[in-house]
């Protein structure tokens, strides 16, 4: 739906499954939310049901995925629904999970989408004000390097870079308008990566406890193990959890040029371009 007015669901849709990090079991509904709400995530397991603003301000914590906070209740692994919901042009949302991660469908944001598909999207009575930028914004740590330049709708040039000098890898560079179309279509599928060397040492740190080859583009010492969509789907998903985070801005119309992102360096962009927009004080330097 391409619209000049807000958009919401017409109806609540219910999806379960293993969340990716904490192994477990987890249920997830979007449900319709008002004109300016924005998209905010509802505890249900928790008493109140404290809801926390999808906000830059409120990422708590970005180690391997985008942690969102507040008053102590947290969501982690927010960065897929996020993703599909501002690929499909969703402006306003609730989305209540009953544990801190929603489920994990198969690592990409595709299942998500259809979620969205299921429950249909409606025009809210109040136009859409994109976010736009007034100047460039740029943030960088050691090789990762990410510019936001004014522009009349969202577009992102995405690199993932080989730095392992994986065999069965390569330096990769993608370039989308993101339009529901093209997010669809292009960006949705792509799954997660995950390293098979690295599992151990992630689960001993609490992560990936529900990650296997159904859930990620799992890569061995020398190859590929799990099926490629995409010949270029590391890029195509790195460029994915990009939409995610720069999801908490809202409707975000900007240039984007992306080198090794990372969900620290993606969520200091939103809390520098919010800072230029005076919607938040006082950069957060630690995630």
């Amino acid at each position: 739906m391409h619209s000049s007015y807000q958009t919401t669901l017409l109806q609540p849709v219910t999806m379960s499954g293993v969340a990716l990090h904490t192994g477990c079991e987890a249920t997830i509904t979007l449900r319709p939310a008002g004109p300016e709400t924005g998209i905010v995530w509802r505890r249900v397991d928790l008493p109140g049901a404290p809801d926390i603003a999808a906000l830059p301000q409120n990422v708590v914590n970005t180690q391997r995925c985008t942690v969102i906070g507040k008053g102590g209740a947290v969501v982690r692994t927010v960065e897929h629904v996020m993703a599909a919901l501002r690929g499909l042009e969703v402006d306003n949302c609730i989305v209540e999970v009953d544990g801190e991660e929603p489920p994990a469908g198969d690592g990409s944001a595709a299942e998500f989408v259809a979620l969205i598909h299921r429950a249909g999207l409606c025009s809210l009575p109040v136009p859409r004000s994109p976010v736009t930028l007034d100047a460039p914004v740029f943030v960088e740590e050691g090789r990762s390097q990410l510019v936001a330049l004014p522009h009349d709708r969202l577009s992102i040039s995405c690199v993932f870079a080989n730095d392992r000098n994986h065999p069965a890898l390569t330096h990769q560079w993608v370039e989308f308008d993101i339009d529901p179309h093209t997010f669809e279509d292009e960006i949705a599928a792509a799954r997660t990566i995950g390293f098979l060397q690295e599992i151990e040492e992630l689960r001993r740190q609490g992560l990936a406890l529900g990650g296997n080859f159904d859930t990620a583009v799992v890569i061995g010492e020398d190859r590929i193990l799990t099926p490629l969509r995409f010949p270029d789907e590391p890029a195509r998903h790195k460029l994915l959890d990009l939409v995610g985070d720069l999801a908490l801005l809202g409707h975000l119309h900007a240039r984007i040029i992306a080198v090794r992102p990372s969900h620290r360096l993606n969520t200091r962009l939103t809390y520098r371009i919010a800072e230029q927009l005076g919607l938040v004080s006082g950069y957060i330097q630690s995630r």
